[in-house]
């Protein structure tokens, strides 16, 4: 059996699981989210299915090409981190040369989905990819890198959307401007447990950016999100499931908000908040759904 260059015991193709992290799915199925928001909403609930299995596909491949972007760009940083020092290139469990090939590979197989797409659509796609390869470079020079990351996710609802109708449209920008804002606070709170370490190397985040102010604005970022979708909700006229979907949300963020205000939470906390998050964009989901028929 193929095994890693510094394990006797972890096959080749698991390391290359955690590489491309699919075996944590909560951070695939949050780029999700949107991009199932975005097709549903714009197919008024009923979008064909083949449609909803190439980009569901597609976030697949499209978050693990960026996962291995993001981890080429950091593997001398990656050590120096608690959270991931233990990834595959910052551990030197996989090689430089490995990291690029696997990047290309989830690169095509996202390109080669892209094909099945109308030609706006491919070309949204093609305007996505500067953004997910450029994000890693961004804690280096930009103070809120957060937001680049926040404009790569906002690609997943322009894409889906226009993949349904061929167009952009006032619901699609106000899903895009929610998805924005939701993503800005979910990862925020996610830096958060990386605070002492990214300051000790001198990377940015926006966790650093706000300091004292980080809790509020997280709380503006979610209330941004809320009022955004409220606006989606009336200018779409989705029924009243919807508005209990979004009511479960803004209990959730709530809760996160108020929990943050305590001092010297466990680092772990943040992660688990970071999962929550995936439970409330799912719940979002369902009312979208059902709130459209």
């Amino acid at each position: 059996m193929l095994t890693t260059p510094e394990s006797n015991t972890e096959p080749l193709w698991l390391t290359i699981i955690r590489l491309l992290r699919w075996d944590k799915p909560e951070g695939r199925l949050i780029l999700m989210i949107p991009a199932l928001w975005a097709v549903f909403l714009a197919a008024q609930g009923k979008p064909p299915l083949p449609l909803v299995g190439t980009i569901i596909l597609g976030t697949f491949a499209t978050s693990a090409a960026g996962c291995v972007v993001n981890d080429l760009w950091d593997r001398n940083i990656d050590p120096e981190v608690e959270r991931t020092r233990n990834r595959p290139l910052a551990s030197r469990a996989l090689s430089v040369k490995v990291g690029i090939v696997v990047a290309v590979v989830a690169m095509a197989c996202a390109a080669v989905l892209a094909f099945y797409l109308n030609p706006f659509t491919f070309w949204l796609c093609v305007a996505a990819v500067p953004v997910i390869l450029l994000y890693p470079g961004a804690k280096r020079v930009f103070p809120v890198p957060q937001l680049v990351l926040s404009i790569a996710w906002g690609f997943a609802v322009l894409i889906s959307w226009s993949a349904v109708t061929q167009t952009l449209s006032l619901p699609t920008w106000l899903l895009w401007g929610a998805t924005v804002l939701w993503t800005l606070g979910f990862d925020t709170i996610y830096a958060m447990s990386d605070r002492q370490d990214d300051q000790r190397i001198g990377v940015n985040s926006s966790a650093l950016f706000f300091g004292n102010y980080v809790v509020s604005a997280i709380g503006i970022f979610f209330t941004g999100t809320m009022g955004l979708l409220a606006g989606l909700g009336i200018v779409t006229n989705l029924n009243f499931a919807f508005w209990i979907s979004l009511a479960i949300a803004v209990i959730g963020w709530t809760w996160q908000i108020v929990r943050l205000t305590q001092p010297e939470l466990p680092s772990p906390i943040y992660g688990q908040m970071f999962r929550q998050n995936v439970w409330i964009g799912f719940v979002l989901l369902a009312g979208m759904i059902a709130g459209s028929f």
